[in-house]
């Protein structure tokens, strides 16, 4: 309830300082004329007269004007961006020309709380693309009673994680313990609704013992979820180990309000068609999707050369 109240309480104060801005911008579009120094004139005004108030530099002055000739005419957009914060709006406005693809980060922003560092590493692995463009391999549509949509739109396609340390040719072993030790940003790639449970869990099968690389409980869909990692190209086989990890899992773990469990098979690349007859006659509900290994200077040299192709 508290942590519900204060994020109410920001999302309108936030939403006060964006209508201010724009209505700000107005007046600085509606006054503008090149050469006549009116933006520089009012950041003046406006230090002197409120100068314990930030965000009246020139250079944000022009920031609210470009805000203000963006929304001016769709009032319903204006709405919704109003519930950000204004760095997560001028971020936005930079990164993500394409209207729609602005709307979805702008609900996706909404949905899980992002902070502006969070959102700018979400534009610059390209989220939009790897988990709405891209075709997911899984068959959670005929498999589970329900939530099949929503567990679909939890994969994405590939998976970037943040892991500089890692050796050139790094076994599956050093890969999961990495990732252990960026749990964090790990958490953050996978997405909203995962919480750690565990790695190289067991699960015992008649005395015999079961290792599962990384296990999750997601809170949303109310299952567990078992990864496996994978240095190479996809194997069949990794999807009948998969279904032996599930089977027990339900048997085992999983708990009577608990849905059935869902397994994530992470590869370095994959045959999508051998990924496709391989998912097409399984029982239980399985993702496979790709990674790539990136650290945060490859991210922003990725995103830099996205926008200059853009351009």
């Amino acid at each position: 309830m508290v942590q519900k109240t204060q994020l109410e309480i920001m999302m309108h104060a936030n939403t006060k300082l964006v209508e201010l801005y724009f209505n700000i911008g107005n007046v600085l579009s509606t006054n503008f004329i090149w050469g006549n120094k009116f933006v520089e004139t009012l950041a003046i005004e406006l230090k002197l007269s409120f100068p314990n108030i930030k965000g009246f530099s020139v250079r944000n002055l022009n920031y609210m004007k470009a805000f203000y000739e963006e929304y001016k005419e769709d009032a319903e957009i204006l709405q919704l961006v109003a519930k950000l914060s204004w760095k997560n709006n001028l971020t936005l406005m930079q990164k993500v020309k394409d209207k729609n693809i602005r709307i979805w980060y702008v609900k996706k922003n909404l949905q899980e709380g992002w902070s502006n560092s969070t959102l700018n590493y979400q534009i610059n692995t390209n989220l939009y693309t790897r988990q709405i463009k891209n075709k997911k391999h899984n068959n959670f549509k005929f498999t589970m009673k329900e939530n099949s949509d929503l567990a679909s739109t939890m994969m994405k396609d590939p998976y970037v994680f943040d892991l500089m340390e890692l050796t050139e040719n790094y076994k599956e072993k050093e890969l999961e313990n990495k990732m252990l030790k960026k749990l964090k940003n790990i958490l953050l790639e996978l997405g909203s609704g995962f919480s750690f449970v565990g790695n190289q869990y067991k699960v015992v099968v008649d005395n015999h013992d079961f290792y599962i690389d990384l296990l999750f409980y997601h809170i949303h869909l109310k299952c567990y979820i078992a990864i496996e990692l994978k240095v190479g190209e996809f194997k069949v086989e990794y999807a009948g180990k998969m279904l032996f990890y599930l089977t027990a899992l339900d048997n085992e773990v999983k708990g009577v309000s608990d849905h059935p469990s869902i397994g994530i098979i992470l590869c370095q690349n994959k045959n999508n068609r051998v990924v496709d007859y391989t998912l097409k006659y399984i029982n239980k509900p399985v993702g496979i999707s790709e990674y790539r290994i990136f650290n945060k200077k490859q991210i922003e040299m990725l995103q830099n050369l996205t926008m200059e192709s853009d351009k």
